[in-house]
């Protein structure tokens, strides 16, 4: 913990409007790429980074120093993210309840895989497949470069449920992948 994350919290807490948009442009960049990997979407990503740091500003009295500044931030924006994804979630179940089975999708006509290069795309896609808790500790650890006991304190898990669900996300990744 730096005493320059101590400070900028102080100066934040102080209502110091420069300092919150210190915070806000060391931060804002690797958070926003986070959210839009978490989501899929630019749109929700632009809506919730503006609620993540709505919520930082609410909450900077509860920043206790106990890890750095960047952390902090990315634990409540991993717990906005996943909130987000939940009630998404949950409206397209009680969406898809009512649909009769008559009026279910037929599948689409198998096409045949194309060996090549995995595009961006692919890779995107097949993130955004992955289940909430594996997609985060992956994106954390593997694209964000975090170690295991920091991602392990960013989502509130112990340090082995981290290593165990980057190696999960990675195991469904290559399956998905090489299809």
């Amino acid at each position: 913990m730096s005493t320059a994350d101590l400070e900028l919290a102080a100066r934040c807490r102080a209502g110091d409007a420069e300092a919150f948009e210190e915070l806000y442009r060391q931060h804002a960049r690797r958070l926003f790429s986070l959210v839009l990997r978490m989501t899929g979407s630019a749109e929700d990503a632009e809506d919730l980074l503006q609620e993540v740091f709505l919520q930082a500003h609410r909450k900077m009295a509860g920043f206790r120093g106990e890890s750095t500044i960047g952390t902090w931030l990315y634990r409540l924006t991993m717990n906005h993210c996943l909130d987000h994804l939940r009630g998404r979630q949950m409206k397209m179940s009680r969406s898809t309840e009512s649909l009769d089975a008559e009026d279910a999708f037929e599948p689409a006509a198998h096409v045949p895989a194309v060996p090549s290069a995995i595009s961006r795309l692919d890779l995107e896609h097949a993130i955004a497949g992955l289940p909430e808790g594996c997609r985060a500790a992956f994106l954390l650890h593997d694209v964000e470069g975090f170690e295991h006991r920091e991602v392990a304190k960013i989502l509130g898990v112990s340090e082995g449920t981290s290593k165990s669900q980057v190696h999960k996300a990675r195991m469904k990744l290559r399956a998905i992948l090489s299809q």
